[in-house]
């Protein structure tokens, strides 16, 4: 007990930031963690804002301008299913043995599955484009946090339109309300297709929604039982879709008694939800996952965490339960305190690839070159998008992390400053050409001169890039600038940054 006391009476984190320790390196972690980083310019002005003014900034994101995406962007026709009629033809054929007929209806479903697996790449594209275009990175960033905690992988439904439509829906409550989330999840024709729940119906219940409803979205393992897991899918029979929208089919429901988590009833899917967040164990799951994907990584077993953490995670999950499951005063709380800028928090989660090619794009400035390339290099390094690996999404953290992965990290960060792929140039390489000069601007204008003393960039540049840089980094950098002349040129600062961007420090934020 006496050691607990002293670590409580110790700990200096545990509350909010006082804005007077709020400064450039505060906002540069700020604008990696709650979005994909910044300019040296925009962290320059968050620093000038302070700590308040910055996280409400990023938070509101329903004030800031940005466009819809247009109704008729993609097309959500391609994988209609058949008309009683065609499915009428196609038996006769069948029992007719009218070959030609048959391959004729196989051929134009091939068809229609190559356009969508064609409209699913350019979906990637579009996301991809928007978070590195996008004026609201929190926005996005809670999208991509959805998308790997309600993981579902366009693999196994192989309809696009769903898959954008649930990226939708992650985006439209990607700062609001869990709760009334998580309803929409138990409708969303993606998540029913991918676990399975549209053909669940009385006397024969599916139990993959329910027991990943449970499991990996909103309670965790120990939290519920088997028998939960059963009622729960009893409760969900009837929850599927036609085409493109929701059905409850009122035929197919198992409407007998159910008791699930506590509550009993004639409970329905939505009965079901309401049982979920009525567990306390809720609260807890779902911010104890919000601190893993922005702070820092925590053990499986709680009882494996300092005290001082549980103290903080346990302060975020009473913060979600007096909200009622609002997601934004948990984050505010989070981004606000001085447990999230500790020494012992920053420049140490590694990058997700997502993180490093639009964070690298966003805050270097650099062309975006080929789409086609950057969805292809997420995929080799282990995240593509759209197509995680399993419903428990991506393992992150270390695994990001091998010999494979590290070599096309590289290779991606060559291409994006150069136009450099593993073989030539890529063929726009020529105009497209990069210019840091954007980001010696601030250096250039708090101190005429300073952009040319190879000293004051190496230090500006690994400052912003990496943090802080160990000793070797600068020797580094000072014998390239000395071996190619001495002065700063744009190809100098081209070459510092592609030195800087294969240090390991920079798969760090």
């Amino acid at each position: 007990m006496g050691t607990q006391a002293a670590q409580r009476k110790l700990d200096p984190t545990l509350g909010a930031i006082r804005e007077q320790d709020f400064g450039y390196a505060q906002a540069r972690h700020l604008l990696l963690r709650a979005g994909f980083g910044g300019t040296p310019a925009q962290i320059r002005t968050l620093a000038d804002w302070g700590a308040q003014r910055s996280v409400d900034y990023l938070l509101d994101v329903q004030d800031i301008d940005y466009r819809d995406d247009p109704p008729d962007e993609f097309d959500n026709e391609i994988m209609r299913p058949p008309t009683e009629a065609q499915r009428r033809t196609y038996r006769n054929a069948l029992q007719q043995r009218n070959e030609d007929a048959v391959a004729r209806f196989r051929l134009e479903r091939q068809q229609r599955q190559r356009r969508d697996r064609a409209q699913m790449r350019a979906i990637q594209k579009w996301w991809l484009t928007r978070m590195i275009e996008t004026p609201k990175p929190l926005e996005e960033k809670m999208t991509l946090f959805w998308h790997g905690h309600f993981a579902t992988s366009y693999r196994t439904i192989e309809n696009s339109a769903h898959m954008h439509e649930q990226n939708r829906l992650y985006r439209r409550f990607a700062l609001g309300n869990f709760g009334d989330l998580l309803f929409r999840v138990v409708r969303d024709p993606a998540m029913i297709a991918y676990l399975d729940n549209n053909d669940s119906r009385k006397g024969q219940p599916n139990e993959n929604l329910a027991r990943e409803l449970m499991e990996l979205f909103s309670l965790g393992v120990g939290n519920y039982t088997e028998h939960d897991i059963k009622e729960g899918a009893r409760a969900l029979t009837g929850y599927t879709f036609e085409h493109n929208s929701f059905v409850f089919r009122e035929n197919a429901h198992d409407d007998g008694h159910k008791t699930i988590l506590g509550k009993s009833g004639p409970l329905d899917g939505d009965d079901f939800v309401s049982a979920i967040l009525e567990t306390r164990a809720c609260s807890k799951f779902i911010t104890r996952k919000l601190y893993r994907f922005f702070v820092g990584d925590l053990p499986e077993n709680e009882s494996d965490t300092d005290i001082n953490t549980r103290r903080y995670t346990k302060a975020l999950g009473n913060e979600f339960l007096r909200s009622r499951y609002e997601i934004r005063p948990v984050l505010k709380k989070m981004f606000m305190s001085r447990h999230f800028y500790d020494e012992r928090i920053m420049n140490e989660q590694i990058k997700s690839p997502v993180e490093l090619v639009v964070g690298s794009v966003r805050s270097l400035n650099t062309p975006v070159r080929d789409l086609s390339i950057l969805v292809d290099a997420l995929n080799l390094m282990g995240q593509n998008i759209f197509l995680p690996p399993s419903v428990k999404g991506w393992d992150g953290g270390r695994s990001w992390i091998n010999t494979s992965t590290l070599f096309v990290r590289q290779n991606i960060l060559s291409f994006l400053l150069t136009g450099k792929k593993p073989t030539g140039y890529d063929a726009l390489a020529d105009q497209e050409k990069y210019d840091p000069a954007v980001l010696l601007d601030p250096l250039a204008q708090a101190d005429p001169g300073a952009e040319t003393d190879p000293e004051r960039v190496i230090e500006y540049l690994l400052r912003f890039t990496i943090g802080r840089a160990p000793v070797s980094a600068e020797n580094e950098l000072h014998d390239f600038v000395n071996g190619h002349g001495g002065v700063i040129t744009v190809p100098i600062v081209t070459g510092l940054l592609l030195l800087i961007t294969a240090m390991p420090e920079y798969q760090l934020c």
